[in-house]
């Protein structure tokens, strides 16, 4: 009997053992697949982040964010090479750090780590001592953990995670570190066109106007406001005449009183800039055609009523014959643009019909 009640209580210990096993099994997966569908809502908040109409320095500094604060990450720095120096991009350490955060490829305790591509973990055994690389501070970082960052094998920069206590990330999942590493690179990777053309933005030295790409970067924040706006694309179609007859800096007399004239004329709202040679572009952010349409008709009988003399240069006049002035003449074009379609798309419909338009044409049309 006695031998009975055993066998029956090794049985249930037995059943109850490979139910344990059988929860704590399933338990495990359902943590990976939680971490898996965390990491994939993370990844989700990084493209929505890239998608924004916001500057390359913000969307960094958003991602940084949603690092520390998804991850619950004490400190978290993103430093990168701007081509001529090594610049803390986003970092929620107090500023008065940020020099020795941006030399950190200087420092003999990371070399190795930027040449393997291997992160380097260094932490501190007491209180009181400091990591290798900290300077003046003791109290902020226990332990610090190095990311190199890599676009197609060229080193770019590094991620720095720090902790506030001794050891902490003795334990940390640094398949989900990986994981972030991996994404920075990738944002990095995606905004790095934004960010030439946000670099390449200059001011044309005749027009004082931005140059074009101003549209593409911090231009299309502001038209993106708005669900719908009007683009118009205009060219002074006897510049090059005038430039050749009269002389280049009449020419750009007239480049500069044209952009003087159409500048007075425009709420800050709207988007003026060179184009290229005698085009120039107008966005009117929020408006439809109809109203820009007449808008452009008083903007082009403005323009036409311009009279620059020649400038650096002299004609002798025969008697009766009237002094040569300089009078420009525009033909325009605008279309609708709606947010989220291609801007560069519609600009260059309107800059193919400029080009292949008859130099006399002389009027307002529309695509």
């Amino acid at each position: 009997m006695i031998i009975t009640i055993i066998l029956i209580l090794v049985l249930i210990i037995i059943l109850l053992m490979v139910y344990n096993m059988s929860i704590h099994k399933k338990i495990e997966n359902f943590n990976n697949l939680n971490q898996k569908v965390t990491n994939l809502n993370i990844l989700q908040d990084f493209m929505d982040t890239i998608s924004k109409t916001t500057s390359v320095d913000e969307k960094i500094k958003q991602v940084n964010n949603i690092i520390i604060e998804r991850y619950q990450i004490k400190y978290s720095t993103i430093v990168v090479y701007d081509g001529t120096k090594y610049i803390v991009k986003a970092s929620n350490v107090d500023q008065k750090h940020w020099e020795a955060l941006s030399n950190l490829q200087s420092e003999e305790i990371f070399k190795e780590s930027i040449q393997t591509s291997v992160p380097k973990y260094v932490t501190v055994e007491g209180e009181n001592e400091r990591l290798p690389y900290q300077k003046m501070e003791f109290a902020r970082a226990k332990c610090a953990m190095f990311f190199p960052l890599y676009i197609d094998n060229v080193y770019i920069g590094y991620w720095l995670l720090e902790g506030s206590r001794p050891h902490e990330f003795d334990t940390i999942d640094s398949t989900v570190l990986e994981v972030i590493r991996n994404n920075i690179v990738a944002i990095l990777k995606t905004v790095e066109n934004q960010n030439i053309i946000e670099n390449i933005v200059r001011d044309d030295k005749y027009s004082s106007l931005k140059s074009a790409e101003y549209l593409y970067g911090e231009g299309k924040r502001i038209i993106d406001k708005y669900t719908m706006s009007t683009v118009c694309l205009f060219r002074i179609t006897n510049l090059e005449k005038i430039n050749e007859e009269i002389s280049r800096k009449t020419g750009d007399a007239i480049i500069t009183k044209v952009s003087e004239v159409v500048r007075q004329n425009l709420s800050s709202e709207y988007l003026f800039v060179r184009y290229m040679g005698p085009k120039f572009a107008i966005v009117f952010s929020g408006i439809e055609k109809s109203a820009v349409h007449s808008f452009m008709e008083q903007i082009k009988q403005q323009i036409e009523e311009i009279e620059i003399e020649p400038v650096d240069v002299e004609f002798e006049y025969e008697d009766n014959q009237e002094e040569i002035v300089a009078k420009p003449k525009i033909n325009a074009i605008i279309a609708t643009y709606y947010k989220g379609t291609a801007l560069e798309g519609v600009l260059k419909r309107l800059e193919e019909y400029l080009d292949n338009a008859n130099i006399n044409e002389n009027q307002i049309n529309e695509l």
